[in-house]
């Protein structure tokens, strides 16, 4: 399947690649970067879906440029493992199987438990008043049912814990692992229940990382990052996705 663009649940803001080649006359510097970047928030926003082809002639057109700085686009994207090269047939978005995804929730419990601890021993007013703020509007957004909302908000919630643990490696790590499931997770997030149970885990979270309880921060963010891999597990159908799991592990 060829790249087909979709409307997105919240709008990609355009990177304005015509124009800046039109200015330059030839592409300027770092404009692959640019499209790279731009792709990959289609990638994430839903856009262009894992399995589909990207294709270079298409996605000039839509930019205004040329193909070259597309191909090289594409050859950032297959270095950080977001689309997949595969002969004779073209550049895909990649597809994470079940047990992937399942290794990699893993990976973020581990990472994010540490930085929880970290966070502890370093929480300051403005800090504490960020978090308030955050775990207010993701309130709202439960009740709203707003999960394009929420996940947005979350995803700020984690990476403000995960710059409190000081830690640049543990947080690119981190950042590279929620990329990944950037689609797995989006697509069963906002089900029925699932933003308040989220929500009432980020509370306790932030009361212990407030009072310096740095041992029960590191326990309850891993349970939250565990239990959430738990809750996209029921909303796929957890029999299914476990049977999956194992056909991928043969």
């Amino acid at each position: 399947m060829a790249t087909r663009i979709r409307t997105p649940a919240a709008p990609v803001s355009p990177v304005p690649v015509a124009s800046a080649v039109a200015a330059h006359g030839t592409p300027p510097p770092g404009l692959a970067q640019t499209i790279a970047d731009q792709l990959q928030a289609l990638i994430h926003a839903g856009e262009v879906l894992p399995g589909e082809r990207l294709n270079e002639a298409a996605l000039a057109l839509r930019m205004g440029t040329s193909r070259g700085p597309i191909r090289e686009a594409i050859r950032i994207l297959t270095g950080i493992g977001l689309v997949t090269a595969v002969p004779n047939r073209g550049v895909f978005v990649r597809q994470i199987s079940v047990s992937e995804m399942l290794e990699i929730y893993e990976l973020r419990a581990l990472l994010f438990g540490h930085a929880a601890e970290q966070a502890a021993e370093h929480l300051a007013p403005a800090h504490r008043a960020e978090f308030e703020r955050l775990l207010a509007q993701m309130d709202e957004m439960c009740e709203r049912g707003d999960g394009t909302r929420y996940y947005a908000v979350n995803l700020r919630f984690h990476a403000l814990i995960l710059e409190l643990g000081g830690n640049r490696r543990a947080h690119q790590a981190y950042d590279d692992y929620v990329k990944e499931l950037h689609l797995f997770r989006r697509r069963y997030f906002d089900a029925a229940g699932n933003m308040r149970r989220s929500n009432s885990e980020h509370r306790l979270i932030f009361e212990a990382i407030a009072s310096g309880a740095a041992a029960r921060a590191r326990t309850l963010a891993q349970k939250h990052v565990l239990e959430g891999r738990q809750r996209l597990l029921a909303t796929m159908d957890a029999p299914a996705a476990v049977a999956a799991a194992a056909r991928d592990r043969r």
